[in-house]
């Protein structure tokens, strides 16, 4: 088996991206969902809350609102200040306050109290931009996406797998790089190795086997 990270400097862009999804792959064959929840409702909430915020402290936050509302119906009853107290530690959130009381209002008038299964509908919903639509979508409906937020756009820039001056065009450099079988799966594990191994702040590269192993 020829050896994984033989140097970027001759390695096409394309080559390159081949072999760091092959080292993801056995380094994270799993790729558990980060966000605690049951269905695509409390994915979406929870994925709108984790903007500017931690899964981590998400996931600390949500038992608490989905305790008092877990569906549409029950949380378009909640008042929007009882949301934005209950979602306070998650940031920004009198804005995310009034977009999930809103959306939620909006499932139950269009569409029956359920989640909508198109990158139209969802981004359509307030406070649901297309990253969260994407995660939705790939994780609650199994539909390929490549959800690319200000981590992985970070990453594939480092990596030199993207030129792109923004989240849109590295997803569209990405989404062109990798095979769309392994979207879902791979977007999961480049977070889960940024944050073990290459953060934007103390990153060491000695320690970060894909920036060492290329030379970054």
């Amino acid at each position: 088996m020829e050896p994984l990270f033989t140097g970027k400097k001759w390695r096409s862009p394309a080559r390159k991206a081949k072999e760091i999804a092959v080292f993801l792959e056995q380094l994270y064959p799993e790729t558990p969902i980060p966000l605690d929840h049951k269905d695509p409702y409390t994915l979406l909430i929870s994925v709108l809350l984790s903007a500017q915020c931690t899964d981590e402290r998400v996931n600390k936050v949500t038992p608490y609102l989905f305790a008092l509302a877990d569906n549409p119906l029950d949380m378009s009853k909640v008042p929007v200040a009882k949301i934005k107290e209950i979602i306070r530690p998650c940031g920004l959130s009198p804005k995310k306050s009034e977009a999930i009381s809103g959306l939620s209002n909006i499932l139950i008038d269009k569409y029956h109290g359920q989640v909508p299964e198109t990158f139209e509908d969802l981004e359509s919903l307030p406070g649901v931009g297309h990253k969260t639509a994407s995660v939705v979508m790939s994780q609650a409906f199994g539909v390929p996406a490549f959800p690319v937020d200000t981590h992985i756009h970070r990453l594939a820039t480092r990596w030199g797998l993207t030129s792109g001056k923004n989240v849109e065009e590295t997803e569209r450099d990405l989404k062109l790089l990798f095979p769309k079988k392994i979207w879902n799966k791979l977007h999961l594990q480049i977070i889960f190795y940024g944050r073990s191994y290459c953060p934007a702040r103390g990153h060491i590269i000695e320690k970060c086997p894909i920036c060492s192993r290329f030379g970054i």
